[in-house]
């Protein structure tokens, strides 16, 4: 199987409300907005067939993105995560089981990820499903982490004031708009057999050193100010493409996913979203 399954939530939303940037200061959610820059990233994989569709699309806008990838997927698909690697793109970690952070203790989390960073070798972190303790936040920042946090807090302050903008519009909106609760979302468990695509897997020792050899580093925590809903089944693929073009400005981190269960508005949504984006002179650069 492609991971796991998981029961969506109800609603969420698809732009990062201003409170929790200020609540959460040491999270990255957007970048400086002076720059007619975006930052798209990519959760869950590396798969057969969807991710090498993904870096096919990016690569015919000469775009540059950053994947938050999964570490059981990276050591079942060794040969799509090294072809996301020589493409040019950012890797980010997104832990090895795709744990929830509120549901699992501290100790048994770290361990995870430290499993995903002997694959991914990154400074790069997005917890699965935007859920993540404080106390975790603090252990993953780490012994230098202090200058990324201010450089985090300075991208919340700017943050705020393009969101604060916005501010009366949204409590206008108020009764009508649903409590935040960041997404829940994996692949479905339906997956191609990737048997006749690539040769065995070789194991993770031959990939990357063991987990048990690598200090945890101090991580940039990544989130988002756009999220696609391209996990969403019940969204139509053209309602996804509206939600990336509406919601995103200079500076945004939008979330796609290289998963089977987004792949059918995912594969209508990116290439879309890239022509709109590159017509407006807009660059995709890596985080």
């Amino acid at each position: 199987m492609h991971g796991y399954s998981v029961t969506l939530p109800a609603m969420y939303l698809v732009k990062s409300p201003f409170f929790l940037k200020w609540y959460y200061p040491q999270l990255l959610w957007n970048k400086p907005r002076s720059e007619k820059t975006i930052y798209i990233t990519f959760d869950d994989g590396p798969i057969p067939i969807v991710t090498p569709f993904v870096l096919k699309t990016l690569a015919a806008y000469n775009a540059k993105a950053t994947f938050f990838c999964i570490g059981d997927n990276i050591r079942k698909h060794p040969d799509v995560f090294n072809a996301v690697v020589n493409s040019g793109h950012a890797i980010g970690n997104h832990t090895f089981n795709h744990l929830n952070g509120w549901k699992t203790d501290d100790e048994t989390y770290i361990k995870n990820i430290l499993e995903a960073q002997a694959l991914t070798q990154t400074n790069l972190f997005r917890p699965p499903y935007g859920r993540i303790k404080k106390s975790q936040i603090r252990k993953l920042k780490g012994v230098g982490g202090r200058e990324s946090e201010v450089g985090s807090e300075q991208s919340a302050v700017s943050s705020l004031q393009s969101d604060i903008k916005t501010l009366s519009f949204e409590v206008r909106n108020k009764s009508s708009e649903p409590q935040f609760q960041p997404s829940n979302h994996y692949p479905l468990t339906a997956k191609p057999n990737p048997s006749t695509l690539y040769p065995p897997n070789p194991k993770p020792s031959t990939l990357h050193p063991k987990p048990s050899t690598l200090n945890l580093p101090a991580f940039h925590l990544i989130m988002w100010d756009v999220l696609s809903g391209d996990f969403d089944t019940n969204l139509a693929p053209e309602k996804c493409y509206q939600n990336v073009i509406i919601n995103t400005q200079n500076g945004s981190i939008i979330v796609f996913h290289d998963s089977l269960k987004a792949f059918d508005r995912l594969q209508y949504a990116l290439p879309r979203v890239l022509k709109y984006f590159t017509e407006r002179g807009f660059s995709f650069e890596r985080l």
